[in-house]
């Protein structure tokens, strides 16, 4: 287990949901924790419930810029930044055939790709002088890995490559940067989060099919996964099922086209 006493960790998405819960846990385990969040209501809130061994930052990472002068605070407050928790993200309901590829979706790339990615250099940047090695958990999804069967029809194309382009942008990260970071992926499916409860007021009523939990135990599973060194994080079993098809399909064609 990883022993997070006199360590700093930087939430992105801190002010609510699954960054919340990312914050409360770690703070719990001894970690101070530097808070990140568009929502200053929210992100002050959660500073106040953890008390001194937190500080909010508001934030807005669609920004270029915003990503390397949130890491540069995060480590300069206490001279150290031993994880990252590149969280924050947006969501996403729009079908590709009707999507008019304007602002709305550049800010759902800044935010759910681009960011993260800006996070990570800036990251490595501050650590190299002194030789360091960071930890970095950056949050993606299971529409990472397929369009999970539960949640088909609803419009998450858009929203869906953003988070792909998470993982495989975390994958090469790894082969990049492995002498200097540690990098793992967190993969939620459905948790209770202000994306879903903005349209889900009683969690009690969510659809069986989709295994919604909450913020708790999805940042449970999270901190489970950095101790046991897991790259990929997933929270839900029927992700596995949902990846099969993919890998199916891709057989069932290298045999038709005679290449095994």
């Amino acid at each position: 287990m990883i022993d997070y006493t006199n360590t700093t960790a930087l939430i992105t998405g801190g002010g609510s949901g699954i960054g919340k819960a990312l914050a409360e846990a770690l703070a719990a385990r001894g970690a101070a924790v530097v808070l990140a969040d568009v929502n200053a209501a929210g992100l002050e809130a959660v500073a106040a419930g953890i008390g001194a061994n937190a500080l909010p930052v508001v934030v807005d990472l669609a920004k270029p810029e915003a990503a390397a002068e949130l890491i540069e605070r995060a480590f300069t407050w206490r001279g150290r930044l031993d994880l990252v928790c590149s969280n924050a993200g947006i969501g996403h309901n729009k079908k590709i055939k009707n999507e008019p590829l304007g602002p709305e979706t550049e800010r759902l790339f800044a935010v759910n790709l681009f960011a993260a990615v800006r996070i990570a250099q800036a990251y490595l940047r501050v650590l190299e002088p002194s030789g360091a090695r960071g930890r970095l958990m950056i949050t993606g999804s299971e529409n990472s890995l397929s369009a999970p069967a539960a949640v088909k029809g609803r419009g998450l194309g858009l929203y869906g490559a953003s988070k792909h382009g998470v993982l495989i942008a975390a994958e090469w990260l790894r082969d990049e940067s492995g002498d200097a970071l540690d990098v793992h992926v967190l993969m939620p499916g459905a948790v209770y989060t202000p994306l879903i409860s903005r349209g889900l007021p009683d969690p009690t009523k969510a659809p069986p099919q989709i295994g919604l939990i909450m913020p708790e135990q999805c940042a449970a599973l999270a901190l489970k996964g950095l101790d046991l060194g897991l790259f990929y994080i997933p929270t839900h079993a029927h992700i596995a099922d949902d990846i099969r098809p993919r890998y199916e399909g891709v057989a069932a064609a290298l045999k038709a086209l005679g290449l095994r």
